[in-house]
């Protein structure tokens, strides 16, 4: 039975942890980025990885850096593990981590490689407005992403799937794909990636700001990727609105870009744009809860 040491942080992970503690493969080891405040109180919450690891008696380690770290280091020599897998924990590992275990370090990444290397490539395919993504598990190297592939699976993105659901989506399909690997991990000859790759850079709050100059196809692509998290927003009225659901209408009216089309209770929220009008279905003003668009301008107005 295979040594395994497993390196997630997020939920995204677990599933990754929990499909190989399912199969009973041997997880010596989980490594976990440290607790971080959350929530509104800012109280420290330990990562899903720790809990996961924690309640199954896998033991963690939670580093605050892993290059030069020789404590750490020693550690995971002295575990001698066949195989090092990853998932979302955040930090590019070192050649002289890489290169421990027996067999192959691998990595869980959610999109279909070269496409889209970096920290978010599931935000950044529905931003983009692509039609399919995917998981990617590679053989990891000391780039960002670039390692050879070992098995990809490709995954329809619908119309209106948000962020939220395609990375739930994904995660299930991470571990299951893992399991795929690991059954025949000594048999398998990983492919080079090509050249045509692109990147997926970390998603930044501002990102969020809508502008309307955009085509509305954009901006609905836009809000799907930035729910749950960060929000997508617009600022009128110097109140800021977050919105969370909207719809295209594919024709122009006689308003200039940016304008309000409607804004009644009866009609909703729509605003012009370069290219259709965006027709907002869920906003949220700041201080407030989520709602449909035509209860919250029964009682407000924009």
């Amino acid at each position: 039975m295979y040594k395994i040491i497993f390196m997630g942080t997020p939920d995204f992970s677990v599933s990754a942890l929990e499909e190989m503690y399912n199969n009973g493969y041997n997880v010596v080891l989980a490594v976990s980025q440290p607790d971080k405040p959350s929530g509104r109180d800012l109280k420290i919450k330990p990562t899903p990885v720790k809990q996961y690891a924690l309640a199954h008696n896998i033991e963690i380690l939670q580093p605050e850096k892993i290059k030069n770290n020789i404590e750490f280091f020693n550690k995971l020599k002295e575990l001698d593990p066949d195989i090092i897998v990853t998932a979302a924990y955040g930090k590019i590992l070192p050649q002289e981590i890489l290169s421990l275990p027996k067999i192959a370090c691998l990595n869980i990444h959610a999109s279909l490689l070269p496409k889209y290397r970096g920290a978010a490539p599931i935000q950044w395919s529905i931003i983009n407005g692509d039609k399919t993504t995917g998981v990617t598990i590679m053989k990891m190297d000391v780039g960002m992403d670039t390692g050879d592939i070992i098995l990809q699976k490709e995954v329809a993105i619908e119309d209106n799937e948000t962020y939220g659901i395609l990375y739930e989506k994904l995660k299930i399909i991470g571990g299951k794909l893992l399991i795929d690997v690991l059954k025949n991990i000594e048999n398998i000859s990983p492919v080079k990636q090509g050249d045509n790759y692109t990147m997926a850079p970390m998603i930044e709050k501002s990102l969020g700001l809508i502008d309307f100059n955009n085509p509305a196809l954009y901006i609905h692509n836009l809000v799907r990727a930035l729910n749950p998290t960060p929000g997508a927003y617009f600022v009128y009225d110097n109140k800021t609105y977050k919105v969370w659901e909207t719809s295209i209408i594919q024709s122009n009216s006689d308003k200039k870009v940016g304008e309000f089309v409607f804004s009644d209770a009866k009609n909703g929220l729509q605003i012009q744009t370069s290219e259709g009008i965006l027709n907002i279905k869920v906003i949220q003003a700041t201080n407030s809860k989520r709602m449909n668009i035509l209860d919250y301008l029964r009682g407000n107005k924009i």
